[in-house]
């Protein structure tokens, strides 16, 4: 997996990278054990300071994303355990109205925002509807 950044983005650069991260693992691009470059290795490739890849490694690793192990590397992590149906739906909740938020401001209609919904769901490892628990 290769990182890029922008540095005239809004958005700051260790977060552009964990997101990166976690949209990799959610692909299927980054796997359980797979191992990160070197923060060094990584601030040389992107031409960042070695401290804003160090500050995105640590929210990996507060996200449950990665893990390091001492003078071994950072490396991808299994998976936490299943939530409830529940719970799922419920940290799914904000993230759906910070969406639809986005697009209102947009103008966009509710089929717009579905269509873009699926064609994009096709490029994730989403699992089959389970039922209630």
């Amino acid at each position: 997996m290769r990182f890029a950044v922008n540095p005239s983005s809004v958005e700051p650069v260790y977060m552009q990278i964990l997101r990166q991260a976690r949209e990799a693992v959610a692909r299927g691009t980054l796997r359980p054990g797979d191992r990160l470059p070197t923060v060094r290795d990584l601030a040389m490739e992107l031409v960042v300071n070695p401290n804003t890849i160090a500050a995105a490694y640590r929210e990996m690793e507060r996200a449950g994303l990665v893990h390091t192990q001492r003078g071994r590397g950072t490396f991808v992590a299994e998976m936490r355990g299943p939530r409830s149906a529940t719970e799922r739906r419920r940290l799914l909740q904000g993230h759906v109205e910070a969406l639809l938020t986005e697009a209102a401001h947009l103008e966009l209609s509710e089929e717009e925002v579905l269509e873009a919904v699926r064609a994009n769901a096709r490029k994730y490892r989403l699992k089959e509807r389970e039922s209630d628990e």
